[in-house]
């Protein structure tokens, strides 16, 4: 079943997404069904599934120092199918700009197509240093809004191959990406709103947002959007801050602020009360988020539970 659909039977009682990340190269997907066994009491219609694209490390080897390209973590088709095979629940493999070309693009969703995948989540995800060398009878797209037009041509049945002119159209429900704090590389947040509505309009069906500690900025993002004439949905994305290194990771990997009540709190608690006090923040920011209209919340839980099981021990629902 879309994304779409599940909000859409789900009106009168709020739905909780996850996210989690594949394992690393040559790592165990048992540890990662422990995790979503440990989210299954909470009913998830959908779980996303991340992916990276390759990245260069540079390592000190006998012969001095040596450039390596490596996709830490692959797998997020065959993850997205094992979940969706293995629980019964759907799943949202994301797909990027960085590290594909548009040609390895289309075939990544001929294949999620076979597979019975019906969502996917389309970003241009981080650039980790890697720039793909492109071959000149190939192409890439260099901003999301134009990977989500790929994804909606292929549901119109436009593909890039001439042989698949009379290929049957794909029907992948898009979701994109919003940011109530604006994405780092855009000047302000009108910027930031036009840019959002130029994926939409490019196709995509419902808006997941970047984390944030502060639920006014997404009700101003809300507010934003719906004055811009953006109508799909807006899930607000969520994350239970675990230890103090965050107060500081967090802003520099993600560009969000941390409120000050929040890292205050934090940085005066012993080392393990920390994840208490995300917990109870981030309840809290459920609590108010549902109450206000949020159509449902998705967890960012990456590779263990426990946060999210604390904070749902708070959270009156």
């Amino acid at each position: 079943m879309k994304v779409i659909e599940h909000l859409e039977k789900a009106k009168d009682k709020p739905l909780i997404s996850f996210e989690v990340i594949p394992p690393k190269r040559g790592g165990d997907i048992d540890q990662l069904f422990r995790v979503i066994n440990d989210i299954l009491p909470y009913n998830p219609p959908f779980i996303d599934v991340t992916s990276r694209a390759a990245e260069v490390e540079y390592r000190e080897t006998p012969q001095g120092i040596q450039k390596k390209v490596i996709r830490k973590r692959p797998g997020t088709i065959g993850i997205s199918v094992a979940i969706k095979n293995h629980f019964n629940i759907d799943t949202v493999p994301h797909i990027l700009c960085f590290g594909f070309t548009r040609e390895e693009t289309e075939d990544a969703l001929i294949e999620l197509n076979y597979l019975g995948i019906e969502n996917v989540l389309a970003i241009r995800g981080d650039d980790l240093g890697y720039h793909k060398p492109i071959p000149v009878y190939k192409s890439q797209n260099a901003y999301a809004y134009q990977l989500i037009e790929q994804v909606a041509n292929m549901n119109k049945g436009k593909f890039l191959e001439e042989d698949l002119l009379d290929a049957k159209p794909t029907d992948f429900c898009i979701g994109i990406s919003g940011y109530p704090e604006k994405h780092f590389e855009a000047p302000n947040m009108k910027v930031e709103i036009e840019n959002v509505k130029k994926k939409v309009n490019s196709g995509g069906d419902y808006i997941v947002t970047q984390m944030f500690y502060d639920n006014k900025v997404y009700f101003d993002f809300v507010k934003k959007c719906r004055e811009a004439g953006i109508t799909v949905p807006i899930i607000p994305g969520l994350k239970v801050l675990t230890a103090k290194s965050h107060l500081s990771n967090i802003p520099k990997n993600f560009y969000i602020n941390i409120p000050e009540e929040l890292s205050g709190e934090v940085l005066e608690a012993k080392d393990e009360h920390v994840t208490d006090i995300g917990a109870k923040w981030t309840a809290k920011q459920a609590e108010e988020l549902l109450n206000n209209g949020a159509p449902s919340l998705h967890f960012y839980i990456m590779q263990s539970a426990r946060p999210i099981i604390k904070m749902f021990n708070y959270l009156n629902m």
